[in-house]
């Protein structure tokens, strides 16, 4: 894995985090980065005092490059927080210089520079514009970059939507930067949406950037068909929450449960929190809501349940390290006797993992898509 970033005579030292995946080839930036910077920081050296703000910075490379002129980070994800500031530590880089800001925190007022790495999910970037919209002006300079094959006419038909008239630039490094120049008028927020799930007698509630935003994922589906039954008192993980739905039925299931509805997502714990208070209020206090690396916070032995689907891919990248850190938080959080139960596609390797991780694993269901699976772990 390349870990040494060359950009404008400086070098730097990135890491993708978690540290020590096993896909070497992955690095912590790509050539997007690269153009972001190459028309950023010659305009900070000139103006070091403008107001910047840098969206989806997924390991912190814009904001390590950006160095100690002060910005703004946004973010929908705990993960890309910590890489930021575990790469700001490593390359000794002030920690007062960056304001870490959430997917559903409003972004400061009288932006002078956006740079945005566009996000694969349209529907997060409408989202993301739209908060734009309401915070800069007609002379904000508004700085996108992607790899040119997703930079196509529907792209840059939302940045003309949700800001104003946009222009792509040829490539370099099979990746394009975006101009745009905002019109000044504050856009409606089209997200979070609700969407009824008659079977559950739900009406659940998705921000812009959870998977499967619009209807239930097929295999959160098949989950909802074989859930678990806990005791009175149990305390269950709904861990990768997305909008809730799991912990939602456990919840309505066994009221007199504790669940926890964790994921690395901002907008996904904001979903979830949003879906249960819809649904049974009067559960809230049964509830706890937590944006976490899976469940890095969680203290030991302190679970009854942990419940997941797990993804396994990261961004663009497909990896099953992100499952492997789940089952082995969920190991180290589980009480003796404590139960971990997945939906997961069929082709994936995860019953000889969960059997030597937990010692054994048992066969809930499957279809010809899915299996469901549950390890108890040895007493």
């Amino acid at each position: 894995m390349n870990t040494i970033f060359t950009i404008a005579d400086k070098q730097l030292q990135l890491d993708r985090l978690p540290l020590g995946q096993s896909n070497r080839s992955l690095q912590a930036w790509d050539a997007a980065d690269e153009l972001l910077l190459q028309q950023a920081l010659p305009l900070l050296a000139q103006r070091p005092d403008l107001k910047v703000v840098v969206m989806h910075d997924l390991f912190g490379a814009l904001s390590c490059a950006l160095g100690n002129y002060p910005h703004s980070q946004q973010n929908d994800s705990v993960l890309s927080q910590q890489a930021t500031v575990y790469n700001r530590q490593q390359n000794g880089l002030s920690a007062d210089s960056v304001s870490f800001l959430d997917s559903v925190t409003a972004l400061p007022a009288n932006l002078d520079l956006v740079l945005l790495k566009v996000p694969n999910n349209h529907g997060y970037l409408r989202y993301m514009l739209q908060q734009l919209s309401q915070v800069v002006r007609p002379d904000t300079m508004i700085i996108a970059a992607a790899k040119a094959k997703d930079i196509h006419k529907n792209l840059l038909a939302i940045f003309e939507q949700e800001l104003g008239p946009t222009q792509a630039s040829l490539a370099q490094k099979k990746c394009r930067t975006i101009h745009c120049t905002p019109r000044g008028e504050a856009r409606a927020f089209t997200y979070p949406i609700q969407w009824p799930l008659p079977e559950q007698q739900f009406t659940l509630v998705n921000h812009a950037n959870v998977f499967a935003k619009e209807q239930l994922d097929i295999g959160a589906r098949f989950l909802l068909e074989h859930l678990p039954v806990v005791e009175e008192g149990a305390v269950v993980a709904d861990l990768g929450c997305g909008n809730g739905v799991l912990g939602l039925a456990l919840l309505k299931q066994q009221p007199a449960a504790k669940v926890i509805f964790t994921d690395d997502s901002y907008m996904a714990v904001a979903s979830a929190r949003a879906s249960v208070e819809l649904n049974i209020p009067e559960l809230m206090t049964q509830a706890e809501f937590r944006t976490d690396d899976c469940l890095a916070s969680q203290a030991d032995q302190s679970l009854d349940y942990v419940i997941c689907n797990p993804p396994f891919h990261q961004q663009q990248a497909v990896t099953e390290h992100i499952a492997w850190q789940m089952f082995n938080d969920a190991k180290r959080c589980l009480k003796a006797g404590g139960k971990l139960r997945i939906v997961a596609n069929r082709h994936l390797p995860y019953y000889e993992k969960m059997t030597v991780l937990l010692g054994g694993c048992r066969h809930i269901a499957s279809n010809n898509k899915f299996v469901i699976l549950e390890s108890t772990k040895r007493k």
